[in-house]
C-alpha cells in the first residue's frame, strides 16, 4: 500500500510539474522588434528588384503592406490613429477578438507579408521567408501565434479588398501609349531598347491622400524650340555640355558619382554585339524607403514608430508618382537624348540610360521632394545621415546634412545623368515638396511624432 501511495504521489508531482511547464510555455511572449520589420521590408524590396517592377508600380507595392501593418499596430497602441477616413475609401479594419491572445506586433507582420505577397510575382520567395517566421513564432507560443495570425490575415483581406478597387487592374488592359505624331516636341522611345512608354495610365490609380492626380500640377515647362536663344534650347545645351564635361573628367567626376548614386533605374540593359544583359537595381521610391530605414535605425525608433515612419513615407511616395505621371503624359515632352542626337550630336550619349517615359517632370525630383518633406516632419530638420542604400550595388556611402539636401542632390543628379532638363528638376522638386506638405497636413497619425510607447500585447 505504501508503495502504491508513493507511486500515486510521484505521478501527481509529475502531473503538476508538467502542467506548470505547459502553462509557462503558453505564457511566453513572442518577442518582436523593429528589426523584424526592417528585415521584412528589405525582403519585399529584394523581391521587387528580382521581379523588375517599374518605379510607379513599386511605389504601390510599398504602400499597401505598410498601411496594413500600420492599421493593425493602431489597435495595439493608442498613441497612433487609424488611417480609416483619412485615406481615400479605407473603411475601419475588423475589430480584434477581445478574448483572443493577440500579439499585435506579430499580427502587423502577418498583415504586411500577406498583403505584400499579393502584389508581387515571386510569391514563393515571400512564402519561404514568412514560413520561417511562422515556425519560430509557433514554437514560442502556439496559442498567441494562432490568434495573432488569424487577426493579421483578417486585416490583410480587408486591405486587399480595398486595394483591388484602386483601378490598377483596369489600367492593365488600357491601350499602350501612342507615339505616332509629327510634333517634334513629343516624346519618342529612346535607346537602347526603344521601349513603349511605361504606365501611361497611372494617373487613373486612386491616390491615398491627394484629391486628384492633377492637384499638384506644376507650372508649364519652357516651350519647345530649336532657336538658339530660347529658354528650352538653353536647357538642352546645358544638359549636353554637362555630359561633355563629365566625359572629359572621367571616373573622378563628382557629377558622375552623384548621377550613378541616384540612378535607381530598376532595369538597365547593356548591348554588346549580339549579346544583351540587364542590371537590376532599386527604384527611386526604394532608395527613399532605404533612407527611412537609416533614420529609424539612427534614432533607435521602436517597432511602432518604425511602422509609422515607413507608412507615412510610402504614402507620400505613392501619391508623388501618381502626381508626376499625370504630368508626364499630359506634357509628353521629348527627352534630351533624342533632341541632342537629332539636332546637335548624333553620337552623344547620356551618363545614365534614359528611362522609357516622357521627360517632364522628373520622377526622382518629385518623389525625393515628397519623401524628404515627410521624413523631415518625422525626424526633424538638419537630420544628418550616411546613406548606405546603394552599397549593395557597388556604390560608396554618401553623407548628407539633412533629408532636403539629399533630395536636392537626387534631383540635380538627373541633369548630371543627361536624362532631364533643368525645368523638370527644379519644378519637379517643388511639386514633390508641395505634395509632401499636403500629406503632412491631411494625415493625423499621431499627436507626438517622436515619442515611443509600449504596445498592448
Amino acid at each position: 500500500m505504501r508503495f502504491m501511495n508513493k507511486i500515486c504521489k510521484s505521478i501527481l508531482v509529475l502531473g503538476i510539474a508538467f502542467c506548470f511547464s505547459t502553462c509557462q510555455k503558453e505564457e511566453k511572449e513572442i518577442i518582436i522588434t523593429q528589426e523584424h520589420y526592417h528585415r521584412s521590408v528589405d525582403m519585399l524590396t529584394g523581391v521587387m528588384v528580382h521581379d523588375i517592377f517599374s518605379p510607379p508600380v513599386a511605389s504601390r507595392i510599398y504602400n499597401y503592406p505598410n498601411i496594413a501593418a500600420y492599421e493593425v499596430m493602431c489597435k495595439g497602441n493608442t498613441m497612433y490613429t487609424s488611417l480609416s477616413g483619412q485615406v481615400h475609401d479605407l473603411s475601419p479594419i475588423p475589430e480584434p477578438d477581445t478574448t483572443a491572445s493577440i500579439n499585435f506586433r506579430v499580427a502587423a507582420l502577418v498583415a504586411y507579408l500577406e498583403v505584400g505577397k499579393t502584389l508581387i510575382f515571386s510569391e514563393d520567395k515571400v512564402d519561404i521567408y514568412r514560413d520561417s517566421l511562422y515556425t519560430s513564432w509557433g514554437k514560442v507560443n502556439e496559442r498567441s501565434f494562432h490568434d495573432s495570425k488569424t487577426y493579421g490575415l483578417a486585416v490583410a483581406k480587408h486591405i486587399t479588398d480595398w486595394l483591388d478597387k484602386d483601378k490598377y487592374a483596369q489600367t492593365r488592359t488600357m491601350p499602350k501609349f501612342s507615339v505616332h505624331t509629327d510634333d517634334p516636341a513629343r516624346w519618342q522611345p529612346t535607346p537602347p531598347d526603344y521601349m513603349d512608354g511605361i504606365e501611361p495610365h497611372w494617373r487613373e490609380i486612386r491616390p491615398a491622400v491627394i484629391d486628384s492626380a492633377s492637384q499638384f500640377r506644376p507650372a508649364k515647362h519652357p516651350d519647345f524650340s530649336l532657336e538658339k536663344d530660347t529658354p528650352f534650347y538653353k536647357e538642352v545645351l546645358e544638359t549636353f555640355e554637362i555630359g561633355q564635361q563629365i566625359k572629359k573628367e572621367g571616373e573622378t567626376s563628382e557629377k558622375l558619382q552623384i548621377a550613378q548614386f541616384w540612378d535607381c533605374n530598376p532595369y538597365v540593359s547593356t548591348h554588346k554585339g549580339h549579346l544583351m544583359f540587364a542590371t537590376k537595381k532599386i527604384t527611386p521610391g526604394a532608395h527613399w524607403i532605404g533612407i527611412c530605414k537609416i533614420a529609424c535605425k539612427k534614432t533607435n525608433a521602436d517597432f511602432e514608430k518604425t511602422i509609422y515612419a515607413y507608412t507615412k513615407t510610402s504614402i507620400a511616395i505613392a501619391d508623388a508618382f501618381i502626381s508626376c505621371w499625370d504630368e508626364k503624359y499630359r506634357s509628353n515632352l521629348i527627352r534630351p537624348e533624342t533632341v541632342i542626337n537629332q539636332h546637335i550630336d548624333e553620337n552623344w550619349q547620356p551618363v545614365l540610360q534614359t528611362p522609357p517615359f516622357p521627360e517632364y517632370t522628373s520622377g526622382h525630383s518629385v518623389v525625393s521632394g515628397a519623401a524628404a518633406t515627410v521624413l523631415t516632419d518625422i525626424f526633424g530638420e538638419n537630420f544628418e545621415f550616411n546613406d548606405t542604400t546603394e552599397v549593395q550595388y557597388g556604390l560608396p556611402i554618401r553623407s548628407f546634412r539633412s533629408f532636403n539636401t539629399a533630395a536636392d542632390e537626387a534631383a540635380i543628379s538627373r541633369l548630371y545623368g543627361g536624362i532631364h532638363y533643368r525645368a523638370a528638376i527644379d519644378l519637379g522638386l517643388a511639386q514633390g515638396k508641395a505634395l509632401g506638405k499636403y500629406v503632412i497636413k491631411k494625415l493625423r497619425m499621431t499627436d507626438n511624432n517622436s515619442a515611443t510607447s509600449s504596445t498592448k500585447q
